[in-house]
């Protein structure tokens, strides 16, 4: 098995250990290029400006940090066009699918991207460019599987023109539209493109004349294609690569966690509220939950205090809730023995109980948050956990406010091991679980915007001048808000945290979404209606980052769903802007 990631920051232990296996598979693969070039990798990664293309390096990896293939992307955006510089499938890997499964991954990723169409090169199947007969049997198999996809050779130009006479098998230069038939490629685009491509990549190697030369040879209007010739029907598909929507993870088994006490908010109507509503959208796909171990959790979590809950939920009969209500502040270096009593000791409220189902419900949720996660890793633009139990009150030893396990941090960690990311709180209340456990990290730049905190639960943090410690100092950032705001007056504010957040330059997004910021919540005093939840998405989904969202709070039944259903409109049109 493999999966396929784009690799998104070159400075993590993770990504630095993959690209030294694309590195060494480049030297083996493709001996002909000089260690400069293969050494330069990071930098063209990190460096559009230099090099003149916005580099993606898609691998795909065992699971285990084992690098099995990869792809090369180079995207010129100023011109519209992608170009594929290398493809390649680890020795002893051809007939795994590895080769096919990237090429796809390629076309999708340049499909999101809304170009012109994606170019590669293909060493020629013609005798008279390559008199060898088992090289030109490699490049025959070659240029069958991309015509499989519909890409084959621009026809009648001089691209194949080999620069000196020493030259042999020069390539073609072959065009896959990514199947939109309805946008054929004009001549003077195609001129620019191929001159974009000799000059930007080939400078050293091809004299301007030489490049003015194939650039003028290309007269069609529209730009034509070869005949094909391996295959009369594309056998798998020339169509468009599949269109991304928000991928839609739900926690189907929320409900067996149902508190039936009068008064108690956290209900399972919650999830039914928002899923029906966004199933009068196009927007989502929905996507099943994998399952993941328990350590996951425990990057995060005090292993003791995971493991407590697991024990103490076992041990409580079904259908019974115990809630907190003894708590060992003046020793907490000796927690009671008895499990009920002992709640107090890692709860942070009187209100938020134990029961049968909890620690199942919290850990499906994680699983969630997990998968949400990884879609973004596959490429996904967006991802949306639909979650109860909540977590972003859960802090590294403790829960309480409806929070058992932090959902949102535990993702938020997993993706920092690809790339920097902030983790922004718009829940009503101070999401004092991520201030906790990234207190003193640099790595997860944590944000809240909230009630403040004189008259908001958990009214013991969320203040403003919390701001990290240690390696974290000036990470974390709190917006403490007053009383009764309406939506202009809170965009104000979450213009400004956004301001933060996009000059720390994160790769990934984390969202904690409150919904309880409605008028009318029952937990919250601010004033947002439909059309102020679609503006803050259209702001968030303006950043155009790699967007998880998780649920976490909104207790108004009657609204909750419609605007979820706006936030997420706004959320894709900001980010399609």
């Amino acid at each position: 098995m493999f999966r396929i990631h784009k690799i998104y920051d070159v400075n993590t232990a993770t990504n630095q250990q993959l690209l030294s296996q694309v590195q060494a598979m480049l030297r083996i693969q493709f001996n002909e290029l000089s260690e400069k070039d293969i050494a330069k990798l990071p930098a063209q990664l990190a460096n559009p400006l230099k090099y003149r293309f916005h580099t993606s390096l898609l691998v795909a990896e065992d699971g285990h940090a084992k690098v099995r293939g990869f792809a090369l992307l180079l995207h010129a955006p100023d011109l519209q066009f992608c170009f594929l510089d290398y493809i390649c499938a680890g020795r002893g890997e051809t007939g795994g699918g590895i080769g096919g499964a990237l090429y796809e991954r390629v076309r999708e990723e340049a499909f999101q991207l809304n170009v012109l169409g994606l170019f590669m090169e293909c060493l020629p199947d013609d005798p008279a460019l390559s008199p060898n007969p088992d090289t030109r049997k490699q490049n025959i198999a070659r240029l069958r599987f991309y015509e499989r996809y519909g890409a084959r050779p621009i026809a009648n130009t001089a691209y194949e023109t080999p620069v000196s006479d020493k030259d042999s098998d020069p390539p073609y230069l072959v065009f896959d539209n990514l199947g939109q038939k309805d946008k054929p490629l004009a001549r003077d685009a195609a001129q620019a493109i191929v001159r974009a491509i000799l000059e930007r990549k080939y400078a050293k190697l091809c004299p301007p004349a030489y490049i003015d030369t194939v650039v003028t040879s290309i007269n069609d209007d529209p730009l034509q294609l070869r005949a094909p010739r391996y295959h009369k029907k594309s056998s798998v598909s020339s169509s468009q690569p599949h269109k991304h929507k928000i991928a839609l993870i739900i926690n189907d088994g929320h409900d067996i966690h149902h508190i039936k006490e009068r008064g108690y908010v956290e209900s399972p109507v919650r999830i039914k509220s928002i899923s029906k509503e966004l199933a009068r959208t196009d927007l989502f796909e929905t996507i099943a939950a994998k399952k993941y171990s328990q350590s996951h959790i425990e990057q995060v979590h005090d292993p003791e205090f995971v493991s407590y809950l697991r024990k103490a939920c076992a041990a409580i009969p079904e259908g019974e809730s115990v809630y907190p209500y003894v708590f060992p502040l003046r020793n907490r270096a000796r927690p009671p023995q008895d499990l009920p009593l002992r709640a107090g000791y890692y709860c942070i409220d009187t209100f938020t109980p134990l029961n049968a189902n909890a620690y199942k419900a919290a850990r499906a949720a994680v699983d969630c948050a997990m998968t949400g996660a990884d879609c973004l890793l596959d490429g996904k633009p967006i991802a949306y956990a639909l979650v109860r139990p909540p977590g972003h009150h859960a802090e590294r030893q403790s829960f309480g406010g409806f929070c058992y396990f932090n959902s949102a941090a535990v993702a938020a960690h997993h993706l920092s091991l690809h790339g920097k990311v902030a983790l922004l709180d718009i829940d009503y209340h101070h999401g004092n679980g991520h201030q906790d456990i990234f207190y003193q990290r640099a790595d997860v730049y944590t944000l809240s915007l909230h009630g403040h905190p004189r008259y908001s639960y958990p009214y013991f943090s969320g203040f403003e001048d919390e701001k990290g410690e240690g390696l974290g100092k000036g990470y974390n950032r709190n917006y403490p808000l007053p009383e009764n705001l309406d939506g202009p007056q809170y965009q104000k504010t979450l213009q400004l945290a956004l301001h933060k957040l996009n000059a720390y330059q994160p790769k990934f997004l984390v969202l904690s979404l409150g919904l309880d910021t409605a008028k009318g919540d029952p937990t919250g005093s601010f004033q947002l209606m439909a059309e102020d939840f679609h503006r803050n998405g259209e702001l968030i989904g303006a950043l155009k980052l790699p967007t998880l969202v998780i649920q976490e709070g909104g207790y108004k039944t009657q609204t909750l769903g419609i605007n979820a259903r706006h936030f997420f409109s706004g959320l894709w049109q900001g980010m399609s802007a």
